[in-house]
């Protein structure tokens, strides 16, 4: 039986993802309006014009970059901080209700972005011009911002290499109630993390990492290896938790391995890292563990149908591109712009060039067409 904190017995009372509630049919996508391509200076020009932009985002450093925009140009901004199903809830109602809210949104979820806000045309694609030859093709569509990554990070205090390069591991008896991890109906990136190892590519890599692990071939009692490895983690205790935060701090506290048999490990923001040195911490990622070392998500920029201030919207998500805009995310380690000539910090984390073959990608259009069967499978475990 599964143990809750008392943190996660108070979280199961928040309202569920519409995912859980089955699978959804996408709706038939609605005509984005016609891009205008006008120079970097017209844009200026004209969001100076209407002179205040409205933004609702999911991170909270929302506020600096707003900060900063307005030192540069001049142009009011209007932001609101929001869990993510909050975001895609209140930008879906007021559209059908026919008020303009948000200009732009700085949001995460791709499955829900996609499915439930881009196809029925309550938010559109814009790519500043002036990067379609900066942002890699493939982070264009929808228009990814910034990478963040959660990778399995361990207690590293005493140990020269990393004990896990398996994912399998954390479905071995012998590791019984050790790994870590967020409650996937608390944050939707989690829940699309577990829904996209159940695709064909990563459902096939897993069930070698089985063979790679146990000596044989996995026998399935569900319809993939994805979906084995889900069941195999729950069913060996895993730790669900209620903050990454917490986690870390859990996973990292010093001490605790030369009393346990196992070093403590978990499946968190990599930007959590830097707690090894603002809080003393033992926190090292397992980057070699196959057949992922975790997986990634993205903020996305995209344009409202209804914004009032389009051009000074366009404007921001130009301004995110820069190091100036991407400084408030840079700042630590972790999140990665999509703009390859903005820098990381080095002392503590590796390049997104380096990371991005080790993690599971994240792909709006599968999740949101799968989640719903994957939420469902979670139930039996969760509730």
């Amino acid at each position: 039986m599964k143990k809750l904190s008392v943190l996660f017995l108070i979280a199961l009372l928040l309202p569920l993802g519409l995912f859980a509630a089955g699978k959804q049919e996408a709706p038939t996508p609605a005509a984005a309006p016609v891009v205008e391509e006008i120079s970097h200076d017209e844009l200026v020009a004209r969001a100076k014009e209407e002179g205040k932009v409205v933004v609702y985002a999911t991170s909270s450093r929302i506020a600096k970059a707003a900060a900063g925009f307005k030192e540069l140009y001049g142009i009011e901004v209007e932001y609101s901080n929001l869990k993510d199903f909050e975001l895609i809830e209140k930008v879906a109602k007021e559209a059908q209700a026919g008020v303009a809210g948000a200009d732009f949104v700085l949001a995460q979820d791709a499955g829900r972005l996609v499915g439930e806000l881009m196809e029925p045309g309550y938010l559109y694609n814009y790519v500043p011009p002036t990067l379609k030859d900066v942002i890699p093709v493939n982070m264009q569509n929808p228009l990814q911002v910034f990478a963040i990554n959660k990778v399995f990070i361990y207690n590293d205090e005493g140990l020269d290499a990393s004990p896990y390069y398996n994912i399998w591991q954390f479905a071995d008896p012998k590791y019984k109630s050790l790994l870590m991890f967020k409650n996937p109906f608390q944050e939707g990136v989690n829940a699309n993390f577990l829904t996209m190892i159940t695709n064909d590519y990563w459902s096939a890599k897993i069930a070698q990492a089985y063979k790679n692990y146990f000596g044989k071939d996995i026998v399935l009692t569900t319809p993939n290896a994805g979906y084995e490895w889900i069941k195999a983690i729950f069913e060996n205790d895993l730790i669900v938790g209620t903050s990454d935060t917490t986690i870390a701090e859990n996973v990292g506290i010093k001490g605790q391995n030369a009393k346990r048999e196992h070093a403590p490990v978990g499946l968190f923001v990599y930007s959590k890292a830097r707690y090894a040195t603002s809080k003393n911490l033992a926190l090292k990622p397992a980057m070699d563990m196959e057949p992922f070392a975790g997986f990634y998500y993205s903020l996305y920029a995209l344009v409202a149908k209804s914004a009032r201030s389009p051009h000074a919207a366009k404007l921001f998500i130009e301004y995110l591109f820069s190091e100036e805009g991407f400084a408030p995310w840079g700042a630590d380690c972790g999140t990665y712009s999509a703009n390859p000539n903005n820098p990381i910090q080095e002392d503590i984390d590796f390049p997104f060039d380096v990371w991005a073959p080790l993690l599971v990608e994240e792909e709006g259009a599968y999740c949101f067409d799968n989640r719903a069967e994957v939420e469902e499978f979670l139930n039996q475990y969760l509730y």
